[in-house]
């Protein structure tokens, strides 16, 4: 017979179980001009909604995709025309299939169409985001080509018109990883930034996939000189971070501040010949770690500064 503890630990795996079959609950709040944030497990998802199409910034998880599409619907029945990726990131790209499918592609010049057939709407990232997700021929890839770009840029910027705005991307080379890309919609005055900034978590930079303290900071220096703050430093350009609320200018310098200062101190003690150990007692984040380390799914101080030094002490070898 099973015992009490045995029952209470069944029905709690089974509630869990039926918990994470739920379908998540997404929230839809409107940015500014044609663009509005959808907010979910992933991440932040950004919409431009307008009299041609959609176009969608991030597609959550792969569980959030059917989710996901509702909240665009509700947003505009127009056809998904376009997916940008600001990274490889699952939690940013799981949805990148069906949502693709939903979608329709535009064909310009079908005699030279590198696509086909391919009528699903197109995903847009930098080549290095392709070469993450695909493999060489004879390897498995991380996912299904289904959820590969279709699109890709090598460039410092690349741009679309959409919806009668002009919509602009620019490379961040080794912030997050070697992929990133910041989306700029122009008309509408709104900064989608992907994983270089985040309003309520620490940047999470993968040195093994190109990252660096350096380039993200690099990255949030880009998104502060493309944005313009309104009267008394409120309001002006709107910015959709990777996780958390929406944001300003104000927000973003102060967060391109805080890394700067904790990199500044990292450096200092590497300067000095101190170990990782050392570091980690000097606890360079515990002025910010209030902010950032309640956060489920963040670093905690100690994970970014080990982080940091390990980059810091690799650069400088």
């Amino acid at each position: 017979m099973m015992t009490l503890r045995k029952v209470l630990l069944a029905l709690l795996a089974a509630a869990s179980a039926a918990a994470s079959a739920q379908p998540p609950v997404l929230e839809v709040l409107p940015a500014q001009g044609n663009v509005s944030m959808i907010v979910g497990p992933g991440g932040n998802t950004a919409v431009q909604a307008g009299q041609e199409a959609v176009v969608v910034v991030d597609t959550q998880t792969a569980n959030a995709s059917g989710a996901l599409l509702e909240a665009i619907r509700k947003l505009s029945k127009k056809p998904i025309r376009h997916i940008i990726d600001t990274s490889a990131s699952p939690q940013h790209t799981g949805g990148n299939e069906a949502v693709a499918k939903a979608g329709v592609y535009v064909r310009l010049i079908d005699s030279i169409d590198p696509r086909g057939l391919d009528h699903t709407a197109s995903i847009i990232a930098h080549i290095n985001v392709l070469a993450k997700m695909s493999a060489p021929v004879g390897k498995v890839a991380s996912t299904a080509d289904g959820a590969w770009p279709t699109d890709t840029y090598f460039t410092k910027d690349w741009a679309l018109y959409v919806n009668n705005e002009a919509i602009q991307l620019f490379h961040v080379p080794n912030a997050c990883t070697d992929g990133d890309t910041v989306v700029f919609f122009r008309r509408s005055d709104v900064i989608s930034t992907g994983d270089i900034y985040n309003a309520d978590r620490y940047p999470a930079f993968d040195s093994a996939q190109g990252g660096s303290i350096n380039g993200v900071i690099e990255g949030l220096n880009l998104i502060i000189d493309l944005a313009i703050p309104g009267e008394n430093q409120n309001g002006g350009t709107v910015i959709i971070p990777g996780h958390g609320r929406l944001s300003d200018e104000t927000d973003v310098v102060n967060y391109r501040d805080m890394l700067t200062i904790i990199r500044d101190r990292i450096q200092a003690m590497i300067a000095k010949g101190g170990s990782l150990q050392a570091v980690l007692a000097a606890k360079p984040t515990s002025d910010y770690d209030g902010l950032y380390r309640n956060n489920r799914d963040s670093w905690t101080g100690d994970k970014l500064a080990t982080a940091i030094y390990q980059d810091l002490s690799r650069s400088k070898q």
